[in-house]
């Protein structure tokens, strides 16, 4: 089972067209929930481009693992034509000289066969700075919204934001809040469901808690509306 991606773009439009018809004048549905569809939507291409094999990230990495050791043997043949050996003590560091190389070697054809996987995971950690940009945005726009001020005490300073959404409202907006934080965190999951790099699928798991540890916090300020 994976997640699909046309069924997450769904999904995002039908968020964003729920927030704005609830809340028309909010940035909440204007701002914040049409970037996650826009998202959505680049996540998708993105997540089957990085799916597919680059085929020609890897032909030419394989060019150039079989014409290293090529160039290589076509030297050592070359030079030791030229090379007169009398004792063991001048082989040693011929030996010596020649292990060095293949050691070299062997790192230089290690790190060529990563380049295809260094270029995803690349390209991955960008989308998932964007992702996490996304979800402190939604955390700001519910953090003037408090359901205390519903009980009536206290009073507003001159500084205070304006307060006007009853408690039926202030609970779809969590809530909404909420589901754009886990649409954030599928859309990072997406990211990662068909990498094998540690470094990227460690990254889209720091987006999930992210977003879960904010759910949290919005779902404390919810749970204090029915006693309001």
């Amino acid at each position: 089972m994976k997640l699909e991606p046309d069924r997450l773009i769904a999904t995002a439009s039908r968020l964003r067209d729920r927030i704005l018809e609830r809340f028309p004048d909010h940035s909440l549905g204007n701002e914040v929930a049409e970037r996650v569809v826009e998202v959505a939507r680049d996540a998708a291409r993105q997540a089957a481009h990085l799916a597919r094999p680059n085929y020609l990230v890897r032909g030419g990495t394989w060019l150039l693992v079989l014409s290293i050791p090529a160039m290589l043997i076509l030297l050592i043949v070359k030079v030791g034509w030229h090379i007169e050996i009398k004792n063991l003590a001048e082989l040693v560091p011929f030996l010596q000289a020649g292990i060095e190389s293949f050691i070299f070697l062997g790192a230089g054809i290690a790190f060529l066969m990563t380049i295809e996987t260094r270029i995803k995971r690349a390209r991955t950690l960008r989308a998932v700075r964007e992702l996490r940009t996304l979800a402190h945005l939604v955390d700001m726009h519910q953090l003037d919204k408090d359901p205390v001020y519903l009980i009536g005490e206290g009073e507003a300073t001159a500084s205070s934001p304006k307060r006007t959404m009853t408690a039926f409202e202030l609970n779809r907006y969590f809530d909404y809040c909420c589901e754009l934080l886990s649409m954030l965190g599928k859309l990072a999951a997406l990211y990662g469901q068909n990498l094998d790099d540690p470094v990227a699928v460690g990254a889209v798991d720091q987006i999930e808690s992210l977003t879960t540890g904010l759910s949290r916090k919005i779902w404390q300020k919810t749970t204090l509306l029915p006693r309001v």
